[in-house]
């Protein structure tokens, strides 16, 4: 598709007219007008607020000119899994699982490696392979070659060391101690927890970036233990297979 049937399509599915699209991008009906002809494109700072108004990214206004691939895991990215910079704005560089409202969420690459692994051999990698193509891809990625700029001095992996200290002083009965936690985005580990009386809830955002991690239980049987933090809480759960029979063990603010 080119821009200007991007932005019809992107227009008419929310329901605006072209003065009201002019109104929220600080242009006028007539400018509106003229990319829709494919007269004209916006410059790079309407771009910017359409890319916030529709939440897509520049790529797809401009037609998807280029394949657009996280340079910290190197998967292909489209806009729905897009990371957030911390205005909330699209990073088109990276994934939400490794950059998450401004914060790069991993700083070892063999770290990275043992995460990436299990999800390759669903798409029919062996575990070799997928390291091998790990090893040979990460190295020339963005991120990776400009590490020593682009981390924090270690200050993420604090916090997650912070964080695992102190779900593993909780407790838990039948849960195993807490090695690790990764990246999970919101909509793959928002579950629906019955309540007492009766209700169901969920206590997450599907656009944000959690950390995490999924245990066996020390107890037997099926279920597994979720864990889940940020700043703000720490979640445990219970569930079985696929998240399926959801139980909320304990809801902690921090």
């Amino acid at each position: 598709m080119c821009t200007k049937d991007v932005i019809y399509e992107l227009r008419t599915k929310n329901g605006l007219s072209q003065d009201d699209l002019a109104e929220k991008v600080f242009v006028t009906r007539q400018a509106v007008s003229r990319w829709e002809n494919g007269e004209t494109v916006p410059n790079t700072e309407t771009l910017k607020l359409l890319s916030g108004l529709f939440n897509v990214s520049i790529n797809t206004l401009l037609g998807s000119p280029r394949q657009l691939i996280c340079q910290c895991c190197g998967m292909p990215l489209d806009d729905s899994i897009i990371g957030k910079n911390k205005d909330g704005s699209l990073n088109e560089d990276y994934c939400q699982w490794c950059y998450a409202d401004g914060t790069y969420t991993y700083s070892d690459m063999d770290d990275l490696i043992r995460v990436c692994i299990p999800h390759m051999v669903e798409q029919g990698f062996t575990e070799e392979q997928a390291r091998e193509h790990m090893k040979h891809i990460l190295p020339t990625l963005d991120y990776w070659k400009r590490y020593e700029e682009l981390s924090d001095d270690g200050q993420f992996e604090q916090f997650k060391k912070q964080l695992i200290d102190e779900i593993n002083d909780l407790h838990v009965e039948g849960m195993p101690k807490l090695e690790s936690l990764n990246a999970l985005v919101g909509s793959y580990v928002n579950l629906e927890y019955p309540l007492p009386n009766g209700m169901r809830v969920k206590f997450l955002n599907d656009g944000t970036t959690y950390l995490g991690n999924q245990l066996e239980s020390e107890l037997g049987g099926d279920r597994c233990f979720g864990v889940l933090a940020n700043m703000d809480f720490i979640l445990v759960c219970t569930y079985e297979c696929g998240g399926a029979d959801p139980e909320l063990v304990l809801y902690k603010k921090r």
